[in-house]
């Protein structure tokens, strides 16, 4: 594998190459980013990587400069996984080289809900460098996780909108035998923390089979998910029941007639913000 840490490099090892994918990430590797390796390979040849600490989409009190950095670790991981071709590890300098003044908001609809509402300039951030990266690497597909449900939509829209000839493949969320989502923020549970956590994939479990059990009003398993999280210590930002294809909240009549649906959450255990989601129907 080649570690390249500036654009001109990158496009150096690319030249000519038409059927790249690709996998952005922040780096702190784990076994879900790995499996978004796997996944490029069966779809391109070559793969690249990226590892990049985006300042744009964090928040002014949020985890930007204790965010885990484990570059030779990653770089090992990936190594032993074989399947990366490339690993382009910028410094914020070379990928912002001066103010990034020109930003993709995304619309209203889909970037200023659930996640959007709560972390109002993420999904700006995060549009924007990935269609810097995208930019930079020229991919034919490139490969997003599951777990981040609402943003793996974002990209996909901008795609869309601009017309960019990038595939947006999506893998399903990869987690620990008791069912937590795994994520490079879990290093920051405790012991006790990380004994709980599992709860918010049950709870999740738990509102799909309620309104699998019969017509509900969403609303008030919505509440009663958000006061079941408040009772065991957590502090919800949403528990929300939303149509896969837009995240709009589902009629139910929609819901009765077996429209896909998405379960998603985001909640603080102590000092630890998880999000997780889970897809189903009804019916």
């Amino acid at each position: 594998m080649k570690v390249v840490h500036s654009i001109e490099a990158l496009r150096d090892q690319l030249r000519g190459q038409l059927r790249v994918a690709f996998v952005p990430t922040m780096g702190n590797l784990h076994a879900a980013h790995l499996s978004l390796m796997r996944l490029a390979r069966q779809h391109g040849d070559p793969v690249v990587a990226s590892i990049f600490v985006n300042r744009l989409q964090f928040g002014p009190n949020e985890d930007f400069d204790r965010y885990p950095r484990t570059l030779q670790d990653d770089i090992a991981k990936l190594e032993g996984e074989r399947d990366v071709y490339v690993l382009f590890a910028p410094d914020e300098r070379e990928l912002y080289p001066e103010p990034q003044n020109f930003r993709i908001q995304p619309g209203q609809a889909l970037g200023q809900i659930l996640e959007g509402a709560f972390r109002p300039d993420f999904f700006m951030g995060v549009s924007t460098v990935v269609l810097k990266l995208f930019s930079c690497v020229q991919p034919r597909v490139a490969v997003f996780g599951k777990k981040d449900y609402q943003q793996l939509m974002v990209v996909r829209a901008m795609c869309r909108q601009f017309q960019l000839p990038v595939e947006i493949l999506a893998h399903e969320t990869v987690r620990d035998a008791d069912g937590l989502a795994l994520s490079s923020r879990n290093r920051y549970l405790s012991a006790a923390e990380r004994a709980e956590a599992p709860y918010l994939y049950g709870l999740l479990q738990q509102v799909r089979d309620t309104l699998r059990a019969g017509p509900s009003d969403l609303a008030v398993v919505e509440a009663g998910a958000m006061q079941s999280l408040q009772a065991r210590g957590w502090a919800p930002d949403y528990v929300a029941v939303r149509r896969q294809r837009d995240l709009q909240a589902p009629s139910q009549d929609e819901i009765q007639a077996g429209e896909p649906l998405v379960v998603l959450t985001a909640a603080r255990l102590g000092g630890t913000r998880l999000i997780d989601n889970l897809e189903f129907t009804a019916v």
